[in-house]
């Protein structure tokens, strides 16, 4: 039986909140210029965060195996599975005092869906923070074995034919994306659409589990998905379909997930929210080393993760692609960026082009302040701040809050300053 004290606290957690306090303390003495120059510790020793079984949640992974939070004194993270991406809303929607959690590695989208009560039950707003990025590229769009003679790729229009085909048998063309709104489904339905398919039309989207889409086309569920590796890679190490694109190869270098915490918390826990976010950054550079990679896999590969062999993990991560319809390609430089090419910072124009593509495709309007609810969610001043205090370099902190002009792989430009324009010139939309 456990001891407690008169007030009914008992030994165990006494101990417990002493050690906390003692590394705490040891880890002020130990970083005196790091997160606690002002003096302050983190107003909390831990937090509840989520992730997915995806290599883009490697970030928080390696910031708890390789002890990271407690250097900046967060000793009591727990990094926590979440079986889908529906169940992550709903454990933020909780919130980490209600055993749900406090923030999550998340689709970039997500957070807006979120604030705007466009994804919540009874469409109720949960305020909601983007404090970082966690990967630039990386995604990849995968097609049943059936399709390989087709000699699709990343010209999508080669599965017209074969769709329209199946279609007349009365057989149902499913697309396979991990959450309505969320990036995967906005690079499928932007292949799709580039390739002349409309996405709401010509296929049925549906909606699968990061972890569940191998099994899911290993019996015949789908014809095609979109999701993040390790699922990709497996896939064709299952010999069930091939890769046709990376999603790099539709925009190179371009935003995926985002670290996302509920706004209640950060307000609640505003140096917490820093030391996190140092801790962070230090995981995505150690991440980002090409020497790194072998132990990443090993690591990511582990049952409380991922539960994969690390050979499904390797290969994208290092940049080789082996397609599985007979292409590989070695050293592409596609493969996930966690930290070089400022991949790290919370870029508002990256934000503001997954807002456009949502409404697009019917999840907000035209006339919404999208810019106002960017500057409302994307907390990128806590980034600097956190990077400032980290020591992080002049170079790799941007001068900007957008990158500019981006461009796509069939020429269409999307200038952060004239979102009109870029929707104005896409022929697919949900309203055509």
């Amino acid at each position: 039986m456990t001891k407690t004290t008169g007030m009914g606290i008992s030994r165990r957690n006494i101990l417990k909140t002493t050690a906390a306090a003692a590394l705490v303390s040891a880890v002020r003495s130990a970083f005196p210029s790091g997160a606690f120059a002002a003096g302050a510790g983190p107003e909390v020793t831990g937090l509840k965060l989520g992730f997915i079984a995806l290599t883009d949640a490697a970030a928080l992974i390696i910031a708890k195996e390789k002890g990271l939070f407690e250097k900046h004194g967060l000793p009591d993270v727990e990094v926590l599975k979440q079986a889908s991406w529906g169940a992550t809303r709903d454990n933020l929607v909780l919130g980490g005092a209600a055993n749900g959690i406090d923030g999550a590695h998340i689709l970039t989208p997500m957070p807006y869906l979120m604030q705007t009560g466009k994804v919540t039950q009874n469409n109720v707003p949960v305020p909601m923070s983007i404090v970082s990025r966690l990967n630039l590229d990386s995604q990849a769009i995968s097609v049943a074995q059936e399709y390989a003679g087709t000699g699709v790729g990343l010209d999508a229009s080669k599965l017209k034919d074969a769709f329209a085909a199946k279609k007349a048998e009365g057989k149902e063309i499913k697309v396979a994306m991990t959450f309505p709104g969320g990036t995967h489904d906005l690079w499928i339905r932007y292949w799709l659409a580039a390739g002349g398919i409309d996405p709401d039309k010509d296929v049925s989207t549906i909606v699968v589990p990061p972890p569940q889409m191998v099994a899911n086309m290993k019996v015949g569920n789908m014809d095609a998905f979109c999701v993040g590796e390790p699922w990709n890679e497996q896939l064709v190490n299952q010999g069930i379909g091939f890769t046709a694109c990376t999603t790099g190869e539709i925009w190179k270098g371009h935003p995926e997930k985002a670290l996302g915490l509920r706004t209640e918390w950060i307000e609640q826990n505003p140096v917490a929210a820093k030391a996190l976010m140092m801790a962070v950054m230090e995981a995505q550079m150690w991440a980002d080393s090409m020497d790194n990679k072998d132990e990443m896999a090993t690591i990511l590969g582990k049952r409380q993760w991922f539960n994969v062999p690390p050979k499904d993990v390797l290969g994208r991560l290092k940049g080789n692609i082996n397609y599985g319809n007979g292409r590989i390609a070695e050293n592409t430089g596609l493969q996930m960026k966690f930290w070089q090419g400022q991949a790290s910072y919370p870029f508002k124009s990256h934000d503001l082009w997954f807002l456009t593509e949502n409404v697009r495709w019917g999840k907000f309007k035209a006339d919404d302040d999208l810019k106002g609810l960017v500057d409302k969610v994307n907390r990128e001043d806590i980034w600097r701040e956190a990077a400032k205090d980290l020591g992080v370099a002049a170079a790799d902190i941007p001068a900007s809050t957008s990158r500019g002009v981006e461009t796509f792989f069939d020429g269409k430009v999307f200038d952060p300053e004239n979102p009109k324009a870029y929707l104005d010139s896409l022929s697919i939309k949900a309203t055509s």
